[in-house]
């Protein structure tokens, strides 16, 4: 386990003074042991919203509450903590059950984003604020490649919407084509259909994703047309 923390640490660019502490961390519920990651990763959700909420408000400082508010959901959340999570392979160093291994659990998004919340949480108590934001920050930057508005706050099915209401006088329908893989790793196409005639199809993890993709090139094919 050493060497795993280790490896970690150096992902990190992060040496932990208490090892105890990223064994607590990286300790699911599922292991069985006296203790688990749920209350630092409840610290650590609390410590995440307030380093994105400072990161947006420096980083936009025209825009409005409301907006600002919009744009954190789409970077506070599971699926954004998951893709975090997932580019330091946390999956790797995550302690479970037999059971829960077996059952895919390094792939689950909800373990994966909860064991992040959880180191965030780890590096706030030992470090404090400042440590666990630049650290927190620089793989926010490093995984979205252009953080603005436009690609934070972009809702592809209410452009739609909108679009095809102007047009067309009617919304889009949107429709599960299929559903692939196991459980824990879930694959939805979804295509999206305006008028009774299908305009584009999508791939995603879960159907909200696989809309939102669908709705987007389906905006494309519209405004070539138009």
């Amino acid at each position: 386990m050493n060497q795993k923390i280790q490896e970690l640490e150096n992902i990190l660019n992060y040496n932990f003074k208490n090892k105890k502490l990223v064994i607590e961390a990286l300790t699911h519920k599922s292991h069985k042991q006296s203790y688990d990651n749920e209350r630092l990763e409840f610290l650590g959700d609390a410590v995440l919203d307030l380093i994105v909420g400072e990161y947006l408000f420096k980083k936009f400082p025209k825009s409005d509450e409301g907006k600002l508010s919009k744009i954190r959901a789409s970077l506070v959340n599971e699926e954004g903590f998951d893709k975090l999570a997932r580019s330091i392979n946390l999956g790797k160093y995550i302690l479970l059950s037999n059971a829960e291994e077996n059952n895919g659990g390094r792939e689950k998004a909800s373990l994966l984003s909860n064991a992040f919340e959880a180191i965030i949480g780890a590096i706030y108590i030992e470090s404090g604020l400042k440590e666990a934001e630049k650290i927190a920050v620089s793989l926010i930057e490093k995984n979205h490649e252009d953080i603005s508005l436009d690609s934070l706050f972009k809702d592809f099915k209410t452009s739609l919407q909108e679009l095809t209401q102007a047009r067309f006088g009617q919304i889009p329908e949107y429709k599960v084509i299929a559903s692939r893989g196991p459980d824990h790793q879930k694959e939805f196409e979804v295509a999206v259909i305006i008028e009774e005639k299908e305009y584009a199809r999508a791939l995603g993890k879960s159907k909200k994703i696989a809309q939102q993709e669908a709705a987007k090139l389906a905006i494309m094919l519209l405004k070539e047309k138009w």
